[in-house]
């Protein structure tokens, strides 16, 4: 009636395939991205920490106030002047999308609707 021969196999068949991601890669999240950083710049306008983990807030925050509500007024940091622009703003210093923005968002599987609208940048290097 029970099929005792047949069930514990494919317990174990089945704990074994659940659990073989796991020990394959013994918990490995694999190498850590490493962002080129611009050569000229030092500041940004947030801390790295910020920046981080929270650059995509900022990004849509600007993207409110400058499409919005028409405040274009300019980020000041340190004496700095910053556009609140992707193109014209973040990517003034950071001119290589590929080794910058790419690198953490394919380690992280996230694919930003960034350009969507905006224009890929040439690859100045």
């Amino acid at each position: 009636m029970y099929d005792k021969g047949k069930i514990i196999p494919g317990i174990i068949v089945f704990v074994c395939l659940l659990i073989f991601p796991i020990l394959y890669n013994s918990g490995s999240a694999g190498v850590l991205p490493n962002p080129e950083k611009p050569k000229d710049q030092k500041e940004c306008v947030k801390d790295k920490q910020y920046m981080r983990t929270t650059h995509m807030q900022l990004i849509n925050d600007w993207r409110d106030e400058v499409l919005r509500e028409g405040n274009r007024e300019k980020v000041v940091v340190q004496g700095k002047k910053y556009d609140k622009s992707l193109m014209n703003g973040c990517m003034t210093c950071h001119t290589n999308k590929k080794k910058f923005c790419d690198e953490c968002h394919v380690y992280a599987s996230v694919y930003p609707y960034c350009w969507d609208c905006h224009f890929v940048p040439k690859e100045t290097i």
